[in-house]
Parts: structure tokens; C-alpha cells; sequence
């Protein structure tokens, strides 16, 4: 007989993510999960040893999600083009995924970055460069060639299409049809002053 699913890596962080959904972040305990998932106490420790290993693999799971769908939409076309789809995907997805989506609106201090083993740190640092160095490229396709360029482009694809989620998930509004869209205008606008 196979082990249930639910007592499994994942299946543990589903329910860590189900608590932090409603609770937010200080509602994931190591003894939460136990009892929400129904799995002994001994389970939940096996996989991660402390809540601080728990903390950080259920935001390095969400984080991970976004970016690797993220990377690939900016550096599917160049530049410009690029960007624009990245500022519309971090809405899209949101959409798509929005208990990973509540995960992230709550940021990596909120679940005690500080107190993640170093690996977890350094995971989440490189993970976070790559993404940026994706978005960085592509404002440099455009022609950004200063500090201040490459921020307008970070502002475009990851700054907007925050606030038009963040504003929207955590208020339980639901994303309007329309706010890929508007995601895409408003990248489109700042992008502008990258424009040679």
C-alpha cells in the first residue's frame, strides 16, 4: 500500500499554503499542519526539521512557480515585447494560481526569511537574480543604458503588475478580465521612456 499523498512533500505544503491563505503567514505552525493534514507530528518533522524549513520551502515552491514561467515569457521575445508579456504573465498567473499568488503577496521577511538555513537564502537570492537579470537583458535590448532605465523596466513588469494584483487579492476583489490588460498598457507607458 502506497503512502498517502497528503503526508508528502507537497502534499504537506498544500496544506502549510491552505493555512497561510487564511491566517496569513503566522498560522503556518509545524503542529497546524499536522492537524489540518491529519498526519503525525513525526511526518511533518521528518520533511522539514524545524517551522523555519517549513516557512522556507512553502515560499521557495510559490516563488519558484512564478519565476521560472516568468523568466521564460521575457526571454521569449526581446525586448520590448518581452517585457510586456512579463508585466501581463504576472497577472495571468496570479489569476491561474491565486493561493500561490496569496503566498507571495505576504513577501519572503513574512515568513521569517531571516531565520532560513542559509541554503534557503542563497536559493531564493539566485533565484531572484536570475529572474532580475532576465528582465535587465531586456531593457537592455531596448536600449536602457543607466540605473535609472533598468528601473523604469523593473517597474514596468514587476512594480505595476504587483500593485494591480496586490491591491485586488488582498482586498478578496478578484482580478477584473481586464487587468492583464491593463498590466500591458501600463508596462507599454513606462517602457516608452526606454524607446530610442
Amino acid at each position: 500500500m502506497g503512502r498517502n499523498p497528503h503526508y508528502d512533500r507537497d502534499g504537506l505544503l498544500d496544506t502549510a499554503r491552505a493555512l497561510a491563505v487564511d491566517g496569513g503567514p503566522a498560522a503556518v505552525t509545524m503542529a497546524a499542519v499536522a492537524r489540518r493534514s491529519g498526519a503525525p507530528s513525526g511526518s511533518v518533522y521528518h520533511r522539514f526539521p524545524d517551522r523555519p524549513a517549513l516557512l522556507a520551502a512553502l515560499w521557495l515552491r510559490s516563488v519558484t512557480r512564478f519565476q521560472s514561467g516568468f523568466v521564460t515569457v521575457i526571454e521569449s521575445e526581446p525586448g520590448r515585447d518581452g517585457l510586456v508579456a512579463a508585466a501581463r504573465h504576472v497577472v495571468s498567473w496570479c489569476r491561474a494560481n491565486p493561493p500561490d499568488a496569496t503566498v507571495l503577496l505576504w513577501g519572503a521577511e513574512s515568513f521569517g526569511r531571516e531565520d532560513w538555513a542559509a541554503a534557503d537564502r542563497e536559493a531564493l537570492e539566485s533565484a531572484n537574480a536570475r529572474t532580475f537579470a532576465a528582465v535587465h537583458e531586456a531593457a537592455r535590448q531596448m536600449g536602457a543604458t543607466d540605473d535609472e532605465e533598468v528601473e523604469f523596466a523593473e517597474l514596468a513588469v514587476v512594480g505595476v503588475p504587483y500593485a494591480i494584483v496586490r491591491r485586488r487579492l488582498r482586498n478578496d476583489a478578484g482580478l477584473p478580465e481586464r487587468a492583464e490588460e491593463m498590466a500591458a498598457e501600463a508596462a507599454r507607458a513606462l517602457l516608452d521612456r526606454l524607446s530610442p
